[in-house]
Order: structure tokens, then sequence, then C-alpha cells
């Protein structure tokens, strides 16, 4: 049967495009930016932790950010109270 793996992305801020040609070796490269110099990296949920720490030790790496998107609720009920949305007056 088939099984899902868990994912996650991870952006990597990088200072010469070669380090594009050693991030395949670390995840699925999805997208990448030549003009705001970022790049989108999928790697497996179990390897996160070292992945992204592998990243940060690379040459023309200048940054490495993870995705909030497996952190949020996807069902969107309690934004009021995580901060990201205040209910107005005008909302009743």
């Amino acid at each position: 049967m088939f099984s899902l793996t868990k994912r996650r992305s991870i952006i990597v801020y990088y200072s010469s495009r070669r380090v594009l040609r050693n991030l395949h070796h670390y995840g699925q490269l999805r997208y990448a930016s030549r003009r705001f110099h970022y790049a989108i990296l999928y790697v497996n949920q179990d390897h996160y932790d070292e992945v992204k720490e592998r990243l940060q030790h690379l040459r023309s790496v200048k940054h490495v950010a993870s995705s909030a998107r497996p952190d949020l609720d996807p069902t969107l009920t309690d934004l009021e109270q995580t901060g990201l949305y205040k209910q107005h007056d005008e909302d009743d």
C-alpha cells in the first residue's frame, strides 16, 4: 500500500547560485529565485533537524528559515486567540 511521508519545507537564502548544485543532496529542490536569492527545499520530517543544521554550515548560505505551515491550525478557528486576527466592532 502507498504511504505518505511527512515532509517540511526549508527556505534557504544564499549569496551565490553555486550552492544550488549541492542542495539536491539534502532534499528535493522545488523553487529557486534568481532575483531574490532564495530557494525552497523539501525534506523528510525525520531528517529535518539534521538537514537544517548541515545547510547552515554551507559556504554560500546566508540564512536558513523553516516554513511555518505545519505549525498553523488548518481549521483556522482560533485566529483571534493566536493574535493573527483581532475582531473589531464592525465585524459583529
